[in-house]
């Protein structure tokens, strides 16, 4: 395998790594809801939480900041060194990245980021986390 072919399938990985970040965001706060309504007692789980409220709050700031997400960046730069372009040719890059990239302005992400947000933490509230007391 040639190295420029090494980069693109890294950055193949990074992208995939990004929709399971996704996945797990958007995924998540639903199972949550649908967990509490179900009687499911792993949606309280303190670590899942926790790593949830924590994703969706390193998205926010990075909206608010203006900063272009890491893995973004990560992965345009492994295309780069590949010779690819920011889009390189390969049917389930082609999909992923329909997924996860659309054409608008910054304000309606940082706005659709800040709402998602505040459902998260609203979560906390509604179905609360069971922290086990140490005794």
């Amino acid at each position: 395998m040639s190295l420029s072919n090494l980069y693109l399938l890294l950055a193949d990985a990074v992208l995939f790594s990004h929709i399971l970040v996704v996945i797990f965001v958007v995924i998540g706060l639903v199972l949550i809801f649908v967990g509490f309504a179900a009687g499911w007692q792993w949606v309280r789980n303190p670590w899942f939480r926790i790593a949830h409220l924590v994703c969706i709050a390193v998205v926010v700031a990075q909206a608010w900041a203006g900063v272009v997400c890491p893995l973004t960046t990560l992965e345009m730069w492994l295309r780069k060194q590949g010779g690819g372009e920011v889009y390189s040719g390969s049917f389930i890059t082609h999909w992923m990245q329909a997924l996860l990239y659309y054409d608008a302005p910054a304000w309606v992400f940082t706005a659709a980021y800040t709402g998602f947000g505040a459902l998260v933490l609203a979560s906390w509230f509604l179905v609360r986390p069971r922290f086990r007391d140490r005794r």
